[in-house]
């Protein structure tokens, strides 16, 4: 195919991603992780790769700075760990004169909690009311999990 090598992967991930938002594929027997629960779809989703100080202050994208600000721009996001809906990080949002939108107070906490370094892959899933969830992918590109995983795995 042409469309191979040019910096897309296979092509595969927006097709997926454009599926998943689609309710008639979403279902209760699937093991689809675009799903917070049954009743709540993702609304948007965008990938951060982590660069600099991982705790300063992190820009997200401009078309979700656009997406939310249809809701009026919110001054803080709740972001917890995917599949993990106990712990919630409420972290202020500021904008700058451009009405760019950026992570800034408690995302420092949220970021020393999980460990986070210059290179990681952050996806964050946005679910409507300010609620979003986060996987982190480390620097070989593999998923973390940080609560309600086996032990003895993260020992091997």
């Amino acid at each position: 195919m042409s469309g191979r090598g040019r910096g897309r992967g296979r092509g595969r991930g927006r097709v997926r991603g454009r599926a998943a938002r689609s309710p008639s594929l979403a279902t209760p027997s699937s093991s689809s992780s675009y799903m917070q629960d049954e009743e709540e779809p993702v609304l948007f989703e965008f990938v951060v790769v982590l660069k600099g100080d991982p705790q300063a202050i992190q820009r997200l994208p401009d078309t979700f700075a656009d997406f939310v600000a249809g809701d009026g721009r919110p001054n803080s996001l709740h972001l917890r760990e995917a599949t993990y809906g106990c712990c919630r990080w409420i972290v202020d949002v500021i904008y700058d004169a451009r009405c760019k939108m950026y992570l800034h107070i408690g995302w420092e906490k949220f970021a020393r909690y999980h460990c986070l370094e210059a290179g990681f892959v952050l996806m964050f899933s946005y679910f409507g009311k300010r609620d979003m969830s986060v996987k982190v992918f480390d620097e070989t590109r593999c998923r973390r999990h940080y609560h309600g995983d086996n032990a003895e795995e993260d020992d091997n």
